[in-house]
């Protein structure tokens, strides 16, 4: 693990962002676009090119592309009912309870949730009306790591919230399948259909429908690099949720905490993606060197070593700091992902934390256990957003409706400023439509 002992150099590094989209693609995905499409082209003209075909093309586009991107073959786009059943056999039991407990955990959250989002008033003849958004479609990838959390954590929202129909797609198996454990989790969550559809074909499916897809009024979830150029791409004709891009977590931790359980939880970050960024901000150079001693010796153990070590290697790092506030300072310009606090008194400096999607106070809270069973939902805002955004929650499948009912004894002097403001703007047939409420009067 990189040491910087100057903050201003790891401001340079590893706290500096590339652009979603930067670097060069990965030799098979370049060599599957020029399968696909008979020449060279950037992620955005794939992406294009995708779209325009779903577009004019429905249900047979989206196998095309299924067949050609994932080498499966998807002659139904919808999973049937049959599926799922087979899915509960094909799962352990004791997988489908952990994933129970979890649904009631995160429903249990965001009920708790909604209490605060449903802000209905009304008030001299103005109010608010808060409504469910009526379509939502889900987008939850993963196939060799199938991510049955995520088909959690984006459905028990969406339903707790009150949307009248949930749907997810995903990406599929050479043999045309969806790993059983997410199929479990869909049901579990209560969706009311899961689609075979990966990548931007996808995405153009729930945005403009596809036949046996059926077009949505918002698309949320996370995906990969293609799955997020579609997601910016179709906004505006449907809504989206946010732009996510690779995972990220920052630990700080003083000379109290335990070396093997921050290198533990940097570990369960970089095991993610090559491109995660498993970052530490510690005053403690003992506590550095302690906590790379233990990243060499736990990536020995792990499966997915040679992700987490790419991980580390490029995008992670420790940053040796003055002490916790100005770790802190750092993290708040950062604006991380996950913020786990290993320090001494974590509640005495939670309240110094302004931007990050999820905080994590003190050893027994480690962000692993969020990405599961804590209750808030694990997918939440990258690449700086946390600056201006949260976690996908309620709120994201609601709908706020403005209303007017102006009382007749407030309608002179309304009607009278709003036409003296149109006349300033130039827009007459303004004026003259409130004008003509104060004629008579």
């Amino acid at each position: 693990m990189r040491i910087f002992r100057n903050a201003e150099e790891g401001r340079r590094t590893i706290l500096s962002r590339k652009p979603l989209g930067a670097g060069e693609l990965p030799m098979d995905v370049r060599e599957t676009i020029f399968k696909t499409f008979g020449q060279e082209l950037d992620p955005d003209e794939v992406v294009r090119r995708v779209i325009r075909d779903v577009r004019d093309d429905g249900d047979n586009a989206v196998r095309y592309y299924n067949q050609r991107i994932d080498n499966a073959a998807t002659p139904e786009l919808r999973v049937a009912r049959e599926e799922i059943a087979a899915a509960y056999e094909q799962t352990p039991r004791e997988l489908v309870e952990a994933l129970e407990f979890a649904a009631g955990r995160i429903r249990e959250y965001h009920e708790v949730q909604l209490r605060g989002a449903r802000v209905d008033f009304s008030h001299g003849g103005l109010g608010q009306r808060t409504l469910a958004i009526q379509r939502i479609g889900l987008y939850v990838p993963g196939t060799a790591a199938p991510l049955p959390s995520t088909a959690l954590m984006c459905a028990v929202p969406a339903r707790v919230a009150g949307c009248d129909e949930v749907y997810i797609t995903s990406p599929v198996l050479r043999d045309g399948t969806i790993p059983p454990v997410k199929l479990v989790a869909a049901d579990i969550a209560g969706v009311d259909g899961v689609f075979k559809a990966g990548g931007a074909q996808g995405i153009a499916a729930f945005a403009y429908g596809a036949g046996s897809i059926p077009r949505v009024d918002k698309i949320c979830g996370p995906g990969g690099l293609f799955v997020t150029i579609a997601k910016r791409m179709v906004f505006g004709d449907v809504g989206i949720d946010s732009i996510y891009g690779p995972t990220e977590t920052v630990v700080i931790a003083d000379e109290s905490a335990d070396p093997e359980m921050v290198a533990s939880d940097l570990l369960a970050q970089a095991e993610h993606d090559a491109l995660a960024s498993p970052i530490l901000l510690t005053p403690s150079h003992y506590l550095a060197d302690q906590v790379d001693a233990a990243i060499t010796r736990q990536l020995r153990g792990l499966e997915r070593a040679k992700i987490a070590r790419a991980s580390i290697e490029a995008q992670g790092g420790c940053i040796l700091v003055n002490d916790i506030d100005h770790a802190i300072d750092l993290a708040n310009e950062y604006a991380p992902e996950h913020l786990c606090l290993l320090v001494e008194r974590p509640m005495a400096y939670a309240s110094k934390v302004r931007n990050c999607g999820g905080l994590f106070l003190g050893e027994s809270s480690p962000e692993a256990i969020g990405d599961y069973t804590a209750g808030p939902s694990h997918t939440m805002p990258t690449g700086g957003s946390a600056r201006w955004s949260g976690p996908l929650g309620v709120q994201d499948f609601l709908k706020r409706m403005a209303i007017v009912q102006v009382p007749d004894e407030l309608t002179e002097d309304l009607a009278r400023a709003a036409s003296i403001i149109a006349r300033a703007e130039g827009l007459t047939a303004h004026a003259a439509a409130v004008e003509r409420r104060l004629q008579g009067r």
